[in-house]
């Protein structure tokens, strides 16, 4: 009971929802999130670092860049987190992400090496 109720707490976020959604569709690191959310490194550090110590996320490195993954084992999270993305239309600031993420790879190259 306490992994649902944590995963309730976690969607009460919006920068959280926010990332979950992008790192649905793909592996990503923060440097990339910061491009396509248009948010700050420190913010969007902070709540991958909740995921992953709530256990949503996981992280990859390669070379100098950590990236970031979903780590659902509970198909209740998945499907949640599935109806969410089909009512995409719904959701204005997730549709522009959602946008981003697939439209340029500008958002996708703002690491610096």
């Amino acid at each position: 009971m306490d992994k649902l109720t944590d995963f309730f707490k976690m969607l009460s976020d919006e920068t959280r929802v926010r990332i979950l959604v992008l790192l649905y569709h793909k592996k990503l690191c923060v440097c990339q999130l910061c491009g396509i959310m248009g948010e700050t490194q420190p913010k969007i550090s902070k709540h991958l670092a909740k995921l992953r110590d709530m256990g949503f996320v996981k992280d990859e490195r390669k070379e100098q860049f950590i990236y970031y993954y979903l780590n659902f084992s509970d198909k209740l999270f998945d499907d949640l987190l599935k109806n969410i993305i089909d009512c995409i239309d719904d959701y204005e600031t997730i549709r522009n992400d959602i946008k981003r993420l697939n439209g340029s790879e500008e958002y996708l190259l703002t690491c610096k090496r």
